[in-house]
């Protein structure tokens, strides 16, 4: 079935078995795709032993990233023209297409083309899945879905690099990909049984041009740090012409933007300090977190000589620092509202973190190295969790959207540009090195050199040079990264501190806000978000709801309101509001309803027409009540969001009317019988 909704119109219903399938369904894609952006960082070496070309290591992940960031724009806005549910399955078509390209791949260009095909996949899953938990779960479920469903990113944090390291000592790098793809498949399967079709009313616009050349600007800029001092020299005309076109193209993106009826970036957002400060933190934490999670797997496989799967194993100490980090930040700033301290004192550890990893060298212990890795990744767990959540609590309604994805923008950007810069430190610095190396072990081929587990067979003496060579590369490249640490350090004092509202104050203390998947630019999305985690709270208490319904003054009984919501919802939705409709839904026999109804209508608060139901003005004057009540409890618990213009007044206004009346009915209520 087909349900044709706008905004005000609730999510069609499902039960609980439903919800839950549903749930799962969107966790894999989310889970999938999540997990892409680490699982080849253990196998990275090995790839290259394979395929030669370890100066386009860094691609392999880029292109991933780059085309993921592009695509989350694009699968936002045909999600609302198309539907969700078929740009979710497309998605996972075109995924499991780069999978499968990427486990055939024979050269290198091939592998970083299939993981482009991947990143777009990958794009179009996760903001459809955050889409989806709206289109399938009832606002008053929703908190505990949604927080859940971000968490996914912290889980894969920790999982991506192991998973890539047993895959490549047990069975090949390839199945790094393969694996996809029969997951896929099943996803794709329980997305056509389970998720409901949901068409949204609106037709955005798609900023097509501001797309296409913020893609092409940036990635002429990667492009050009990957080739700088590798393929060509730092001043030759090529290297120049890449910068100079790219710095062309982003000058053409923002003009465009200016002018965009619906812009994928809106450039008034830059007029606001806090977005700004927020946004060029998100990039240098997505820098530093996703070079060194790259990286340092190839630093414990060449230097340490230990297999994919322990090089992924001890990287753990610095992905649980950074969640018991973000898990602190998030607790700590939802009691007490104050934020700014935490971005200021990330960024420094971070630059610890990194001057450390870069004093490892041969001789250092695993204890050693696991500190260090431990203290980087407590100072990005420091400065990631709060950065969205300021942004969302500072901006205006009507930016609300535009300003959270573009936060995660900026950070997915940062990852993009963080592999780059790692990788074209690393490529300059190992050749000159290897050769150094190799000119000292003459009976050693390049080819051994690269291959981890060629390495390790080798008699330490013979080896030590060449392990010397990339303790050095590594080594310098976190050296030459501490700065842009530093950079953000500064600039992080520039962030400003202003009451957090208490929406925010809610959101904070989930981890998932931390690892916030991309999400479409929707403000009434974001707003039911925080409006969500409120009610997560709220709902602790065990008469929450019940008492809202008393204070209300309906006469309206539990299972009266129950009754005259269904009907009207799908008054509002342009569908049928029968008895057999939503006896359908609810996956109930007719019989069981029309007693319910039956004294709706006794009551006066409907008519019937066969087997059509529609609510009289007495009924609608009831249900009213019930909606009002629910607007006066958001209010109190919005009534910090100061809102100025009268323009953006009246659409949060709408908004909240909207949602008040998504709020009527819970789970706990009864259907009658």
């Amino acid at each position: 079935m087909t349900i044709t909704l706008d905004r005000s119109a609730a999510p069609p219903e499902l039960s609980r078995r439903q919800t839950n399938v549903v749930f799962i369904t969107i966790v894999l894609g989310m889970l999938l795709a999540a997990l892409d952006q680490t699982i080849v960082s253990t196998a990275l070496p090995t790839i290259v032993a394979d395929l030669g070309g370890a100066g386009h290591m860094a691609w392999v992940v880029t292109a991933y990233l780059l085309a993921e960031t592009v695509a989350t724009v694009l699968a936002g806005k045909f999600g609302d023209l198309f539907g969700r549910k078929l740009v979710f399955q497309i998605s996972a078509v075109v995924f499991i297409g780069g999978s499968a390209l990427a486990g055939l791949a024979n050269s290198m260009i091939v592998l970083i083309v299939a993981r482009a095909i991947q990143g777009v996949g990958a794009g179009g899953l996760m903001v459809t899945a955050m889409a989806l938990i709206a289109d399938a779960i009832p606002l008053r479920q929703r908190g505990k879905y949604q927080g859940a469903l971000g968490a996914v990113f912290g889980v894969t944090t920790v999982l991506g690099p192991t998973l890539g390291g047993l895959f490549t000592d047990h069975a090949s790098w390839r199945w790094c990909f393969y694996v996809n793809v029969p997951l896929a498949i099943v996803m794709i399967g329980m997305a056509a049984r389970t998720i409901p079709t949901v068409r949204s009313a609106s037709r955005p616009a798609i900023d097509y041009a501001g797309i296409a050349l913020v893609a092409l600007g940036a990635s002429g800029l990667i492009l050009g740090l990957e080739w700088g001092g590798n393929e060509y020299a730092w001043g030759s005309p090529v290297i120049i012409g890449i910068f100079a076109g790219s710095a062309v193209l982003l000058a053409a993106f923002v003009f465009v933007e200016l002018r965009a009826r619906e812009p994928m970036l809106p450039m008034g957002l830059f007029r606001s300090r806090v977005f700004v400060v927020c946004s060029i933190l998100s990039f240098i934490v997505g820098f530093a977190m996703l070079g060194a999670l790259t990286y340092l797997p190839a630093y414990l496989q060449y230097v340490d000589g230990v297999s994919a799967t322990e090089s992924g194993l001890r990287t753990v100490p610095m992905v649980l620092g950074l969640l018991t980090t973000s898990m602190l930040s998030g607790t700590i700033v939802g009691r007490t509202g104050y934020y700014k301290a935490f971005p200021i004192v990330g960024t420094a550890v971070m630059a610890l973190g990194l001057f450390l990893l870069s004093t490892m060298d041969v001789g250092t212990g695993i204890w050693l190295e696991s500190l260090y890795m431990l203290v980087l990744g407590l100072g990005i767990g420091l400065a990631m969790q709060v950065l969205t959540i300021v942004v969302q609590n500072t901006v205006p309604y009507a930016q609300l959207g535009t300003a959270t994805s573009g936060v995660t923008f900026f950070r997915t950007l940062g990852s993009s540009f963080g592999t780059a810069v790692f990788g074209t430190l690393y490529g300059n610095q190992l050749e000159p090195n290897l050769r150094t190396a190799l000119a000292q072990t003459p009976g050693v081929s390049p080819e051994a050199a690269a291959s981890p587990a060629a390495l390790r067979e080798l008699p330490a003496q013979v080896a030590a040079p060449i392990l010397q060579a990339y303790a050095d590369t590594i080594s310098f490249v976190f050296r030459w990264v501490v700065p842009v640490a530093l950079v953000g350090f500064v600039i992080a004092w520039f962030l400003k501190q202003v009451p957090l509202r208490d929406t925010a104050r809610a959101a904070a203390t989930d981890l998932g806000e931390g690892f916030a998947a991309p999400d479409a630019p929707d403000s009434v999305a974001q707003l039911e978000r925080a409006v969500a985690a409120v009610m997560r709270h709220a709902q602790r208490e065990p008469d929450f709801g019940r008492q809202i319904f008393a204070d209300s003054g309906t006469a309206l009984s539990p299972g009266q309101a129950w009754v005259l919501h269904q009907v009207r919802m799908r008054e509002r939705a342009d569908v049928p509001g029968s008895v057999a409709a939503i006896a359908r839904a609810h996956h109930l026999p007719p019989d069981v309803l029309e007693p319910a109804f039956a004294g709706v209508i006794a009551a006066g608060y409907g008519t019937r027409d066969g087997d059509h139901v529609q609510l009289t003005p007495n009924g609608r004057a009831q249900l009213g009540l019930l909606y009002s009540a629910w607007r006066r409890w958001l209010d109190t618990q919005l009534d910090d969001w100061s809102v100025t213009d009268p323009h953006d007044r009246a659409r949060l206004d709408l908004a909240l009317d909207n949602i008040a009346r998504r709020l009527v009915v819970s789970e706990r209520d009864p259907v009658p019988a």
